[in-house]
């Protein structure tokens, strides 16, 4: 390949690199983006967000038919399940959708190279050691990794990360999920719907930490009652391979508790994730990383060489698919000098369990440490009508305001259809609504999202269903 010059060069075709090199190219940029992996999409397309929601989606439809059905007057008989099948509609999803990516490069005149990129100099990439690509601007979107755990050797067989529990050739007898976040309890979730025992191993108190303290609570016990099992406030020391089968060494994080050996027949390590910045020379060219390894950048994702930039899970902040989008979109008009500006509070997150649970803004427990007067208002879908036709009343929504203004600070829901419904108050916050302002939002009816309605009015008055 002979040496091209270009506006922007991308490293990186995830969520936030293709998205950044689509916008860059609508906004009349030259754009190339150099991509390691076979296929655009990053993990999230190939190995993460796309493939897991498949098989979660399939997962429940098993269980669902298995479970669920007879009590609407619907009786299936020997239901059983075809892995193989299943694991190939997951596979199908994931192609017809990188194939797409390459069509809109294809469509806005990108340019699209299959290689490692590394940086040569400020201006200048290699690719895979050899060819040469120059760019007035550079954008650094390679991602995240799994941390791996001492002890812990992962070979995507038997010990396996989030990208081999995606293609187990056979359902588990019993799985270990290391780590209670959002990735261990998807996938903990699919195995278990299918047969698995499964058993979550989590270092904190509390699964998903991070939640709000009340609907993480809600989400523990409803996945109790499907059978998962969790030991919390608890360690993993090791994990011993036998005759097929693996022992799991453990102990309590005090250390005041004696150590414990689980039998299983696979491990699922979801210990974190960390930034992707291994080959990069970052160091080479100046390029400087926080204590955690992370990229520094400014309000302008502005690393410390003025040209080079740098978005999504490589710098701070939430490791989510649509942050990255999202910076990938403002970081595009910045540089083609535009004023643009993410509220990274109104940025929502979800986990796709069953109940689903999703939510935007602070944290109860965050707002009160803060000092700011709040109230609460809440809304069960026990008294929602679409949500009981639905058979998917569990579950509830959770708004909080400031008790002076009645701005909406915070809503966290847990329910089937959490992650659909986030949008609403997500679009409510970007805009600074207040609690009164959903509430005297008309919303239809029969729909799930009444019950936001409903814990707006509870928040700010009084609901009227409840």
């Amino acid at each position: 390949m002979a040496d091209k010059s270009y506006d922007v060069a991308i490293i990186g075709g995830g969520p936030g690199g293709y998205v950044a090199a689509i916008k860059c190219a609508q906004l009349g940029m030259k754009t190339v983006c150099i991509e390691k992996r076979a296929t655009l999409g990053g993990t999230c397309l190939n190995v993460g967000c796309i493939p897991s929601k498949a098989l979660l989606s399939a997962s429940h439809k098993f269980h669902e038919a298995q479970n669920q059905m007879a009590q609407l007057g619907i009786k299936i008989q020997g239901v059983s399940l075809d892995l193989k099948t299943m694991l190939s509609h997951k596979d199908k999803v994931v192609e017809d959708l990188t194939k797409g990516i390459q069509y809109l490069f294809k469509k806005n005149n990108i340019d699209y190279i299959q290689g490692t990129g590394s940086f040569a100099s400020t201006t200048e990439i290699l690719v895979d050691g050899k060819d040469k690509i120059q760019a007035k601007s550079i954008i650094i979107a390679t991602g995240s990794q799994s941390i791996p755990l001492p002890g812990v050797e992962v070979d995507e067989k038997q010990i396996v990360s989030s990208t081999g529990a995606l293609t187990l050739p056979k359902v588990p007898e019993h799985l270990v999920v290391i780590g209670g976040g959002y990735i261990g309890l998807e996938l903990g979730s699919v195995w278990m719907r299918l047969g698995s025992k499964v058993t979550v191993i989590e270092f904190a108190d509390r699964i998903v930490p991070a939640m709000d303290l009340e609907v993480g609570q809600a989400l523990y016990k409803d996945l109790q009652k499907q059978g998962m099992t969790f030991k919390l406030n608890t360690k993993v020391t090791g994990v011993e391979k036998t005759k097929g089968d693996l022992k799991v060494s453990c102990a309590g994080v005090q250390g005041d508790s004696k150590g414990e050996i689980i039998d299983c027949d696979v491990v699922l390590s979801c210990a974190g994730r960390k930034p992707y910045t291994e080959g990069l020379n970052l160091d080479k060219i100046g390029v400087a990383l926080d204590e955690r390894g992370r990229v520094t950048v400014n309000a302008h994702f502005q690393t410390s060489v003025a040209n080079i930039y740098a978005i999504g899970d490589i710098i701070a902040g939430p490791m989510l698919a649509h942050k990255a989008e999202e910076e990938g979109v403002a970081l595009a008009e910045i540089l083609a000098g535009q004023k643009p500006h993410i509220n990274y509070n109104a940025i929502p997150a979800v986990v796709y369990t069953h109940p689903e649970v999703a939510t935007v803004g602070r944290t109860e427990e965050e707002i009160k440490s803060s000092g700011v007067a709040y109230k609460v208002g809440k809304f069960p879908f026990s008294a929602n009508a679409r949500a009981r036709a639905n058979v998917t009343s569990d579950g509830f929504v959770k708004i909080i305001t400031d008790a002076k203004t009645d701005e909406v600070l915070g809503v966290h829901i847990i329910h089937a259809d959490a992650g659909t419904m986030i949008a609403e108050c997500a679009l409510a916050m970007e805009y600074r609504a207040s609690a009164e302002d959903i509430a005297r939002t008309c919303h239809a009816h029969p729909t799930t999202n009444e019950a936001v309605k409903e814990a707006a009015l509870a928040a700010y008055s009084k609901a009227l269903h409840i």
